[in-house]
């Protein structure tokens, strides 16, 4: 009986918590925001259900002054946030409770483009096909990630993989100006001149610093057949795993070339798992496209549904993923040469996790992309700090049932002891947006972590920004 008062009581201080959180936003906060009608308990979803933000209240700006105007009372008042767009972040560092507040970007989702078409000014709350949409509306090209739902900035001011690095280097790499909120809700419009150590930081580490309202990138202008691409899925059973894994090991992208390769399940009823590659041609055609690709192809795919798409289709094949909730903990790892008796046992790993029950999603991703380019521009241009990895893998064990917690854990960690006992660098190194949570300051931000320090002292003192690999 005393265990029951127990846990009443506790759900009971929780709910209390909440509810007055809410209560004093809307008394105080509500009237100075651009409408008295943001403020609520609704969360907007997430893409991962494991160890999601549970905040007692999320305050849904409309105009980047609601941010400056939330984040400076909730400073003042001593109530933790976290800025959220796409809801993508899994990272198990996310730890906002019913006594914090969730900052809701997704009305900040404008993109408009300068007289030439030369540069881009991506609001805070635009996804990635939002911003690929409006690109392909005006004409341009903008370098942004590969997963539809993803928030562009998120992804990009992680570092930003994308299809078109190739050709114009890291997401980071294209960023001319970032407005962001600092934690004394003031605004700032950072760039290269205006504060050089700042608008480095933010390149990499840039959650840990503030909200990024809106930045301005730069886009390339282009004509119809500029926005087509060669892309799609080949697919292999496992007995061909080592000869793929030694095709892409083999392959010399060139900056208009990209791969992807997932485990992934073939889809109902049998939900057998199976080897799927996209590779991805800028540009290309049926002809050039299994030219550049044809170690592949030598190695016998079961199926092949590669074809010319448009710029808005790009990243169709990832579509799959945008699918929210379940629970899906994934774990990243920088590795620099594909081994097939590595990836063999994270096979067999894999497949003895996606039989279980309500785990037939469960992933493993691979990407590779030319980096001759992006290793051309100075690596000291931003806290970006994997420029000499070559490629990066996550394992995502996805399943509906927290009872498979502890087993997720032990696949998803297996599989990244086995990555990074192969992975041949001198220390682990994980880029940011693909981290479980767990790793060390070292292996996300790198070399960057002293400089990063320095800018977190001067910039957020006090840690209201806490959430994301916290710079300490």
């Amino acid at each position: 009986m005393k265990f029951v008062s127990l846990v009443a009581s506790l759900v009971f201080s929780a709910s209390f918590t909440a509810a007055a959180v809410l209560q004093q936003l809307q008394a105080e906060l509500a009237p100075h925001l651009s409408q008295n009608d943001l403020i609520s308990t609704i969360s907007p979803p997430r893409w991962s259900s494991f160890n999601a933000p549970l905040p007692g209240a999320v305050v849904n700006v409309q105009t980047e002054l609601d941010v400056a105007t939330t984040v400076k009372y909730l400073t003042a008042n001593g109530i933790p946030f976290l800025a959220q767009n796409g809801g993508a972040g899994w990272s198990s560092s996310l730890d906002l409770n019913s006594d914090g507040v969730l900052i809701n970007l997704a009305s900040l989702n404008h993109v408009t483009f300068n007289g030439d078409k030369t540069q881009a000014t991506i609001g805070g709350g635009s996804s990635i096909s939002n911003t690929i949409a409006q690109a392909y509306a005006a004409g341009a090209l903008v370098e942004t990630g590969t997963c539809n739902c993803v928030g562009t900035l998120g992804a990009l001011l992680g570092g930003g993989y994308g299809s078109l690095m190739g050709l114009y280097g890291f997401g980071v790499d294209n960023v001319i100006a970032v407005q962001v909120v600092t934690a004394d809700g003031e605004f700032h419009n950072v760039t290269a001149t205006s504060d050089p150590d700042f608008f480095w930081a933010l390149k990499g580490a840039g959650p840990n610093l503030g909200i990024v309202t809106s930045a301005v990138v730069k886009s390339y202008p282009t004509t119809q057949d500029g926005m087509l691409a060669w892309t799609g899925t080949l697919t292999f059973d496992s007995s061909q795993l080592e000869e793929v894994v030694e095709a892409i090991q083999d392959l010399e992208l060139q900056p208009d070339m990209n791969l992807f390769m997932y485990f992934i399940s073939s889809g109902p009823p049998a939900n057998e798992p199976v080897i799927l590659v996209r590779p991805f041609l800028y540009k290309g055609s049926v002809t050039t496209g299994r030219a550049a690709f044809s170690s592949l192809y030598a190695v016998g795919p079961t199926r092949d549904t590669t074809a010319v798409l448009p710029y808005t289709q790009w990243n169709a094949g990832a579509d799959g993923f945008c699918t929210y909730g379940a629970r899906k903990p994934s774990y990243g790892v920088g590795f620099q040469k594909m081994i097939p008796s590595t990836w063999r046992e994270v096979w067999n790993s894999y497949v003895e996790f996606q039989k279980k029950p309500t785990a037939a999603n469960s992933t493993v991703l691979l990407e590779a992309y030319s980096l001759t380019k992006a290793r051309s521009i100075d690596p000291n241009s931003a806290a970006f700090p994997h420029r000499n990895v070559n490629f990066h893998v996550i394992a995502i064990p996805w399943y509906e049932d927290p009872s498979l917690d502890d087993q997720a854990q032990a696949f998803g960690n297996a599989a990244r002891d086995l990555w990074r006992a192969t992975d041949q660098l001198a220390q682990n190194q994980t880029y940011i947006n693909f981290a479980y949570g767990d790793e060390a300051l070292e292996v996300v931000y790198g070399d960057s972590l002293p400089k990063l320090r320095e800018v977190k002292r001067r910039l957020d003192p006090s840690g209201q920004f806490s959430h994301w690999y916290n710079i300490v």
